[in-house]
């Protein structure tokens, strides 16, 4: 059951025999939001990938190159909790790498590698 009352949607979920009322307006849904805003989620910066046998993986030592699937200056992916968010290109800050967001992934396109 639901209904519109004064600018608040009601909503009522039943858990067993018991109901629970619930308001959502814009100060819950922002007190929601501030309620999960310090969890940490892992980002991740993909240059690019490879596959290997094991034998090739066994002979890598110091010096070895793996060459990747993606071409020089290519936008590099950028995962949150492994899942692709953005794209950009990497940059030097100091002497730190960083990455310089082009692109944020349409919702239509993160929804489609949730398939995969």
């Amino acid at each position: 059951m639901s209904s519109e009352n004064g600018g608040k949607f009601l909503s009522d979920s039943f858990e067993g025999d018991v109901v629970h009322e619930t308001t959502k307006d814009n100060g819950d849904s922002q007190r929601n939001l501030e309620r999960i805003l310090d969890v940490p989620l892992k980002l991740t910066v993909e240059l690019g990938r490879t596959v290997r046998k094991v034998r090739e993986i066994l002979t890598l030592e110091p010096g070895s190159v793996l060459e990747l699937d993606k071409l020089a200056g290519e936008a590099v992916d950028v995962l949150v909790n492994g899942r692709l968010l953005a794209r950009g290109e990497v940059v030097v800050i100091d002497e730190n790498f960083g990455v310089r967001i082009t692109d944020i992934v349409s919702q239509e396109e993160r929804l489609h590698n949730l398939k995969d």
